[in-house]
């Protein structure tokens, strides 16, 4: 773990530093359909901190509002309070509630304590995410062309039988060797969620993400029932979005795997020495942040050791202007492409 190892043993900083921020809204360019409805824009705040030594550091704070937590005006509100000179402590007085606040901040006194360079020529996997419904079918040829193995579907969109019908044909359209990822956002009850269960077990299915609410009745046995009954392991996002919700899971020996979005984490190098020490099945995932986010969150996923699944940042070009995005959808992520995103020039385009 050389790269995760020396993010953990970063000094703490001793010193006021000055904040400023911008807020955004970016409208996609396509509306992202999910079970939660049509995602149409991006909002967030992109801090810029700036010691006294004039080494600046980078964060972006974006809450997602279908996951219920903090929403962006919370964050604005709670930004302008820090004032422009708060000090290293300010992390730990904002509270586990703001926590897209709480890593933006964390990312940037990453960088003015110096964080270490990505090892050059490594490479992860990357995972496409293709259109829900049937606009899916043709959106994997071209990625297949470009080298893509791993695809990622949203599902609990549409009818069911629709989509269970769409399945085989999707399967059908993969390349030799690939796999398609499920995502349900939460959209099934018991029934649905074991009648794509049944259809997925002699399928080329990686996983099956979040196929019941997180808040549904009796929820957590029922998501623990269906990874024990069934042969396709089940993934947990939205299910992991409180503060105390990756203990609670670690505590119940969550047999499947753990979606890791650092970018609505309170503090991500804490849960990922957590999931690393319980040798946690983890993929790491885009939530569609800005390339001030990206950054982060690619900067942990390469310092991670655990199983080498597809990274599921395979989402940009995802922003209607250009210069926001993060590194365009390919087969792989080098980290060479992490080390050349520039924050300024995201700063400098929201002037």
């Amino acid at each position: 773990m050389a790269v995760f190892a020396l993010m953990l043993q970063l000094p703490v900083l001793s010193m006021t530093f000055r904040l400023t921020y911008r807020r955004y809204r970016l409208a996609f360019r396509a509306p992202l359909r999910t079970a939660a409805g049509l995602w149409r824009e991006r909002e967030g705040l992109i801090l810029r901190v700036e010691d006294a030594a004039g080494r600046i550091g980078w964060g972006d704070a974006a809450p997602v509002p279908a996951f219920g937590l903090e929403t962006i005006d919370q964050v604005a509100v709670a930004c302008a309070a820090l004032g422009e000179t708060p000090d290293e402590g300010v992390i730990d007085r904002l509270g586990p509630g703001l926590a897209s606040l709480r890593q933006a901040l964390a990312a940037a006194q990453s960088d003015l304590a110096g964080a270490p360079p990505l090892p050059a020529g490594r490479f992860l996997p990357v995972a496409a995410l293709i259109p829900a419904g049937r606009a899916a079918l043709p959106a994997i040829v071209p990625f297949a062309e470009a080298g893509f193995r791993t695809f990622k579907w949203k599902v609990g969109v549409g009818d069911l039988g629709d989509e269970l019908g769409l399945l085989d044909d999707l399967c059908g359209a993969l390349p030799s060797g690939g796999r398609l990822r499920l995502d349900a956002n939460g959209a099934w009850d018991r029934r649905a969620a074991e009648r794509w269960l049944e259809r997925c077990a002699d399928r080329p299915i990686e996983f099956l993400e979040q196929p019941v609410a997180r808040d549904a009745r009796g929820a957590d046995d029922l998501l623990q029932g269906l990874g024990a009954d069934y042969p396709t392991p089940i993934a947990l996002d939205e299910s992991l979005v409180d503060a105390g919700d990756l203990d609670h899971w670690l505590d119940r020996d969550w047999p499947g795997i753990y979606i890791f979005k650092p970018a609505l984490c309170a503090d991500p190098v804490l849960a990922l020495a957590r999931l690393a020490a319980a040798q946690a099945d983890v993929v790491f995932s885009s939530a569609i942040e800005t390339a001030v986010g990206a950054r982060s969150a690619l900067r942990l996923a390469f310092g991670w050791t655990g199983p080498a699944r597809a990274l599921g940042f395979g989402v940009w070009p995802a922003f209607a202007l250009p210069g926001f995005d993060g590194p365009a959808a390919a087969p792989f992520i080098r980290a060479e492409d992490v080390e050349r995103m520039n924050p300024e020039a995201v700063w400098t385009a929201l002037n």
